[in-house]
């Protein structure tokens, strides 16, 4: 075989990768890869996480309204506090006398 079968080879190959990566980061850019499964508004989010020492740390999670602090380590999870509501959302007699639904 000649020198000119493999230079096209290497070629090709080398096309076919930029085209695979360029696919990968448009998929990535306009959100492709993070469509939520029920395909409305995600109702759970990790909000904050904070390292404690090399194997602990505090992940403060989001379930559609309330806030939750989980401490995990590496052979547990412990809920350190539960029902936090959300700090955005004004109290719920500030709500009444705005008229904005709860």
């Amino acid at each position: 075989m000649s020198l000119d079968v493999y230079t096209r080879f290497i070629f090709a190959f080398i096309a076919i990768l930029v085209l695979l990566g360029l696919f990968a980061w448009l998929g990535r850019r306009f959100g492709l890869a993070e469509r939520p499964a029920s395909g409305g508004k995600r109702r759970l989010a990790v909000v904050e996480i904070a390292p404690i020492d090399g194997k602990r740390r505090l992940v403060l999670l989001r379930r559609d309204s309330t806030e939750h602090l989980v401490l995990l380590g590496p052979d547990s999870a412990v809920v350190v506090e539960s029902g936090i509501t959300d700090p955005i959302q004004p109290p719920a007699f500030a709500r009444l006398v705005d008229g904005t639904p709860s």
